[in-house]
């Protein structure tokens, strides 16, 4: 189901571990099968669960309890802001608001050509540098006015 490579990652990772607690590697093996097929289907997260020596409902919680999780494709890149209360009130709400209608969609929805996936995240630890933006899980970016925006956009596409 996964690649020797992911499972060679994952096993990296559960060696940080004693033997009898390697479910305490969970997150980073869904981060590791997530960015290997580009989101986490139940068949996905059922092998994970079995590498793990987990039951999937151990796994599926932890899927759906974090927004970095995809638990349906996406777009090319998945675009997540903050709209917690300290952003919202640092100009994020007005930023998303940019941000729908620039794509022409709302959270949790891709652009009809697949390029691009919106999401509303929770805290990011970045308050003070709001309105903050969540590229792919990987990369963020502060302080986004309209035209940070507009750029970022451009540059992804």
């Amino acid at each position: 189901m996964l690649t020797a490579d992911s499972l060679q990652k994952i096993d990296r990772e559960i060696a940080k571990y004693p033997p009898e607690r390697k479910q305490s590697a969970v997150m980073t093996a869904l981060v590791i099968a997530q960015d290997e097929k580009g989101w986490l289907s139940n068949e996905v997260m059922d092998y994970v669960a079995q590498y793990l020596g987990m039951a999937p409902v151990a796994v599926y919680e932890v899927a759906s309890f974090y927004t970095m999780y995809n638990l349906k494709p996406t777009g090319r890149h998945k675009l997540t802001i903050c709209t917690c209360l300290p952003c919202g009130l640092q100009g994020s709400l007005a930023a998303a608001d940019h941000l729908r209608e620039k794509l022409g969609i709302g959270f949790n929805q891709t652009t009809p050509d697949g390029r691009f996936t919106l999401k509303e995240g929770e805290c990011m630890g970045a308050c003070a540098m709001a309105p903050v933006v969540l590229v792919n899980n990987k990369k963020m970016h502060d302080y986004m006015t309209n035209e940070k925006l507009d750029q970022l956009l451009e540059g992804l596409k």
